[in-house]
């Protein structure tokens, strides 16, 4: 019996290259890569496993198994890619549930195992793959399996934030993300920073550049980092609103004209800000049509043509933010100091601010009223401080702008006028 017992482990090997095989054919890739496009990591434990009777076996069962002794005593080499490419791989083996040795590398990674002699049944190699924007994927592969290439598909995460926005005016001020789906979130203060973590959001190239830059009396700075599946918007805020004097709100609502799912965090002055909101009246009142004289009109049709014409009238339509009372009034007050009382359209059409249904009918489309822009640069020049005048004017106008890109149509739109004042 004891004769016979080789023999039988022997038999009972015979299947496992046929198998082997298979799996080897369907975890191939077809698709060659340079050896310098590969990051090469050795993944092999400081110490072998006992000694079995594999051991004294194996130079016969090399040759059943297909290549020889090799088989066995060959050191192991696994590809590993990603769809799409450029993943961060945590690498790690394990032996018995015991993490052995980890590494990280990119995406595609070349890793180099013990051979399979040196390696337990249980030995494996388990890859975690990130990508920002995709779910993290992870795979077990057993060390003493046939794989040599294995390709791991990334699935994109469910929500994605499409825009971004800032928005202050008259003490007050609110911070928009807009995503297709409903958002879950977490906020977080640690001094004066609050942090605002999207689970499992992507972000944009776009988004980013428009957070990047947007600064008021109340916000410092905005900055987005991909951390895993979830984006993290850290939110530096000023010594003012850093204070007892705000309280911070969200509110979660929806943008039917897109379809999209708005997230707003408001900073909001605790005693209601009753004091900068009459103050804002009175700044209004003072505008004069020297506002919108024939210069400032200049300035006015070059903001307006460089600019989006539906991110323009989204802008300013009123849409149930704060500052829907401020466009309102100064639309009233476009009128009132335009010629004849009535507020020129682009088309040749007036609206006379004394009868109501005319003023709505110019503030349902604002991005066609000639002079607006020009009157709500004097308003912003009025109310705020200097450092903050084009990133308050950038929130009423163009929200989801990035700062250089909005700094440079007001720098054209300046020299415009200042060609038509000379």
């Amino acid at each position: 019996m004891r004769r016979l017992a080789p023999l039988l482990a022997l038999l009972a090997l015979l299947p496992l290259p046929l198998a082997a095989q298979d799996q080897r054919e369907e975890t191939g890739s077809s698709e060659e890569l340079p050896e310098d496009a590969f990051d090469v990591i050795e993944l092999i434990p400081d110490e072998p496993p006992s000694w079995t009777p594999n051991n004294l076996v194996a130079p016969i069962t090399g040759f059943f198994l297909g290549g020889g002794p090799g088989y066995w005593y060959d050191a192991r080499e696994v590809e590993i890619r990603t769809t799409p490419p450029g993943a961060v791989l945590d690498l790690f083996y394990v032996r018995r549930n015991f993490q052995k040795r980890y590494e990280q590398a990119d995406a595609p990674a070349r890793v180099v195992l013990p051979s399979r002699i040196e390696a337990t049944p249980h030995d494996s190699l388990r890859v975690r793959a990130l990508l920002d924007g995709y779910r993290q994927r992870e795979v077990r592969i057993p060390v003493r399996s046939r794989e040599t290439s294995v390709m791991i598909d990334l699935a994109p995460l469910p929500n994605t934030l499409l825009a971004f926005s800032h928005t202050y005016f008259a003490g007050r001020g609110s911070l928009n993300f807009f995503t297709d789906e409903a958002l879950t979130f977490r906020l977080q203060k640690s001094g004066n920073t609050l942090s605002v973590v999207l689970t499992e959001t992507a972000s944009t190239p776009d988004v980013r550049n428009a957070m990047q830059g947007s600064s008021s009396a109340l916000v410092e700075s905005v900055k987005g980092q991909q951390l895993g599946e979830d984006l993290v918007a850290r939110i530096v805020l000023t010594p003012r609103a850093d204070s007892d004097a705000f309280d911070t709100r969200s509110r979660q609502t929806r943008d039917p004209v897109r379809g999209l799912h708005l997230f707003a965090l408001d900073l909001v002055p605790s005693d209601g800000g009753a004091a900068e909101i009459e103050r804002a009246r009175a700044v209004l009142a003072r505008i004069t049509s020297d506002a919108v004289g024939a210069c400032a009109l200049r300035f006015d049709a070059s903001v307006h043509d460089q600019l989006e014409p539906a991110a323009l009238a989204r802008a300013l339509t009123p849409s149930g933010a704060y500052t829907d009372k401020y466009l309102r009034a100064a639309m009233r007050r476009l009128g009132e100091i335009s010629p004849g009382g009535a507020i020129p359209m682009r088309d040749g059409s007036r609206f006379d601010v004394s009868l109501p249904i005319e003023l709505m009918a110019a503030a349902s489309q604002p991005d066609q009223a000639v002079g607006y822009l020009a009157l709500l640069r004097r308003f912003v020049a009025e109310l705020e401080e200097p450092p903050y005048r084009r990133g308050v004017l950038r929130g009423l106008v163009a929200p989801e702008l990035a700062p250089d890109r909005f700094d440079a149509i007001l720098d054209a739109a300046e020299q415009a006028e200042a060609e038509c004042a000379a």
